[in-house]
């Protein structure tokens, strides 16, 4: 698709804000932006080995966006974290691991990620086809009453056995397990580098306290962009983040420390710089942010889907990770629906805000 003008019509009346808006708070230059030569003037001069960068290498050189320094990744892991009943009841196909990677392969992604059991299944099959991110580590959700914890599933080392590029883990910033997870995850990253893989964090911010008067600030930017900065600490080379929705957490549940420039100099209330405010704390760029595409709501996930890859590139993000607007759809739409996305992507005409 080379003419775009039907999926920014998706925009609809925020089309003009979001594709004309020019950043006041956290210019572009002050900001490492998405280049195809990423891995050259980022991990080149860092610590990770000659195996890490390779794996880098294929991850970020695979698929349509192969190149561009951008990175689109199916990831499929719902079937633990929010049971796989919930998730695969739209399209049962998603009950036999293969149709996932066939869905990645299909779409073009840069690499599919999905759980342990299920990618070593097939990776005799296909870890050679398209670079394989094994999730080690799950919210298993069938503890009554629920409790948001995350607990690892598999190793490091039988990732890296299976053909795995990448390991990827979540942190639930904020919450009361917070610290082991840290830690738990510090340790696999390291191990993950030595072994030549790179780590990709879903850095997440979960605290049933973080909600105050009707208004949820696990997904505001202060809170957000600080988990980021947690994330990048612990080596992860891409981060996994949701779009921001607002910002003031810190002020309105009253932790941590802040300044009056968090939410003036370095953000405002448009979503680009809310979203940059992220970005800035990957070490400013040098570390790779990508949105993810949430959950399926039937009409509306194109233009939702469109909406974030717009706000996420025009803010200096590298990519989208999306899986149910996907996956929770007829096959071929899931692939129509992901090639969409990367067409923001490919655009040159949408740029750097």
């Amino acid at each position: 698709m080379k003419d775009i003008s039907q999926l920014l019509a998706l925009l609809g009346d925020e089309k003009d804000a979001l594709l004309n808006h020019v950043c006041q708070t956290i210019s572009k230059d002050q900001i490492h932006l998405p280049h195809p030569s990423h891995i050259d003037t980022t991990f080149l001069q860092s610590n990770r080995n000659e195996q890490t960068i390779r794996s880098l290498t294929q991850l970020y050189h695979h698929g349509r966006l192969s190149d561009t320094g951008y990175i689109s990744i199916l990831p499929v892991d719902q079937g633990i974290e929010h049971t796989a009943g919930s998730s695969f009841s739209p399209n049962p196909i998603y009950f036999d691991p293969e149709n996932i990677v066939k869905l990645a392969i299909e779409a073009g992604c840069n690499a599919v990620a999905s759980t342990m059991g299920g990618l070593a299944m097939l990776s005799r099959k296909y870890a050679h086809k398209i670079p394989f991110v094994v999730k080690i580590n799950h919210n298993e959700l069938m503890t009554y009453p629920n409790k948001h914890d995350q607990i690892m599933f598999g190793s490091v080392r039988d990732a890296w056995n299976m053909g795995a590029v990448a390991v990827g883990a979540t942190v639930y910033f904020g919450s009361a397990e917070s610290n082991r997870q840290i830690i738990e995850v510090a340790q696999a990253f390291e191990e993950a580098h030595n072994l030549g893989m790179a780590t990709i964090l879903w850095c997440y911010s979960r605290n049933d306290a973080f909600t105050k008067e009707g208004i949820d600030y696990n997904t505001a930017a202060d809170i957000t962009g600080q988990a980021n900065y947690l994330g990048v600490s612990i080596q992860a080379d891409i981060i996994k983040q949701k779009l921001p929705t607002g910002n003031g957490g810190f002020t309105a549940i009253k932790f941590a420390k802040t300044n009056p420039d968090m939410y003036t100099k370095l953000s405002s209330d448009h979503p680009i710089d809310l979203c940059r405010y992220q970005v800035i704390n990957c070490y400013s760029g040098r570390i790779s942010m990508i949105n993810s595409g949430g959950e399926s709501k039937g009409e509306a996930d194109l233009a939702e889907a469109i909406k974030t890859a717009v706000i996420n590139k025009r803010a200096g993000g590298s990519g989208m990770i999306m899986g149910r607007k996907a996956f929770q759809r007829p096959f071929s739409e899931g692939v129509k629906l992901i090639h969409m996305v990367q067409e923001i992507y490919l655009a040159k005409d949408i740029t750097i805000a």
